[in-house]
């Protein structure tokens, strides 16, 4: 990664001096796609600092389903949670690319935040972003259909990690149908068809692992009844 972290992110919030401490006082990790960084329910000490590629996170229902809560790439930080209630892990984390990570001992963390006080508040204000996204999600569900929900989740990615091409702005969507399902509470049937629907309407443009919005102000329509 960059010493720019990109933007929005945990190690964007830091100065480069504090940048480059925490991530001394770690070791670097490489994640193939499909590895698990932590487990739901396991207790384990450490953050990771993601330097490159992207992880989900998940959790599952007592029948075995994956709900996938959230995606996360580089510059953003992993298992503060229980690095700092010392509770066990409240989701798993598993690669969907090739993934690397700095991982910082729970203790040397923790006195890094005792040392920087600007650090503490970075992290607090990253807590903050997570639970107005869930509760956003949490409204998408209960007033938007599949189709409006894969139209958010395609903005927020595009808004993440889209750059701006020929057609429109290309987005990698390393999800699979299924993975894209879980992520919006629906099932792979209705992820399909509402891909499908926003093609024949012109909207976007699918490929392997790949989305190119076409026309974004179409896919904000879908969301222009949310409170």
């Amino acid at each position: 990664m960059s010493a720019d972290a990109p933007p929005g992110s945990f190690l964007a919030g830091l100065d480069a001096d504090a940048r480059a401490e925490l991530l001394a006082r770690g070791a670097r990790r490489r994640y193939r796609p499909g590895m698990i960084l932590f487990r739901e329910g396991e207790r384990s000490d450490h953050v990771v600092l993601l330097q490159a590629g992207r992880v989900k996170v998940s959790s599952y229902t007592p029948a075995g389903g994956e709900v996938v809560l959230a995606l996360r790439g580089p510059g953003e930080i992993l298992g503060e949670y229980s690095v700092l209630d010392r509770r066990p892990r409240s989701a798993t984390v598993t690669a969907i690319e090739p993934t690397e990570g700095q991982v910082v001992p729970g203790p040397a963390f923790n006195d890094f935040l005792d040392q920087q006080p600007a650090v503490a508040a970075a992290l607090l204000r990253g807590v903050l972003s997570q639970l107005r996204d869930s509760d956003r999600k949490r409204i998408e569900f209960g007033a938007l259909d599949a189709a409006g929900r894969v139209a958010s989740r395609l903005l927020e990615l595009g808004a993440r990690y889209g750059s701006v091409g020929e057609r429109g702005l290309e987005v990698s969507l390393p999800l699979t149908q299924e993975e894209l399902a879980a992520w919006i509470g629906s099932s792979r049937e209705a992820v399909a068809k509402a891909l499908r629907t926003l093609r024949e309407q012109g909207v976007i443009e699918t490929g392997r692992k790949h989305v190119t919005i076409l026309d974004l102000d179409a896919l904000r329509r879908r969301l222009a009844d949310l409170p």
